[in-house]
């Protein structure tokens, strides 16, 4: 069973992957609420995925890719962000991101990304 990881500092959207995740047969769903705190977890935990939003405090998602892919060269990360922040997506694609989805989102558009990088549950 896939290990997926939640970076959002906004327990909203954590709740809204969670849920669309969990009704879809994954179980093993862990969160982090900034970019310190998703690279500590991902220490621990070494998720098969992670789904990041990029603008959250202390650090953001972009630092947070870039660390933890540092240490992880195959880290499987997809960063999540708003509109109007494409110079934001083109950095986390450079920097090693697998993909990324636009906010808002629909929950079969999560589904069909995470599917495709860790397989049906």
């Amino acid at each position: 069973m896939a290990k997926i990881l939640i970076v959002d500092d906004a327990a909203f959207m954590r709740k809204v992957i969670r849920d669309a995740l969990s009704k879809n047969g994954y179980t093993e769903i862990f969160e982090a609420v900034d970019g310190a705190d998703a690279v500590e977890k991902f220490d621990e935990l070494h998720p098969d995925l992670v789904l990041m939003d990029i603008t959250m405090p202390n650090m953001d998602g972009l630092e947070a890719l870039k660390t933890i892919r540092g240490k992880y060269s195959s880290a499987s990360v997809v960063m999540c962000s708003a509109m109007g922040q494409e110079s934001m997506v083109i950095d986390a694609v450079r920097s090693g991101a697998k993909d990324f989805i636009v906010k808002p989102f629909k929950a079969d558009r999560i589904l069909k990304t995470v599917t495709s990088i860790v397989g049906n549950p």
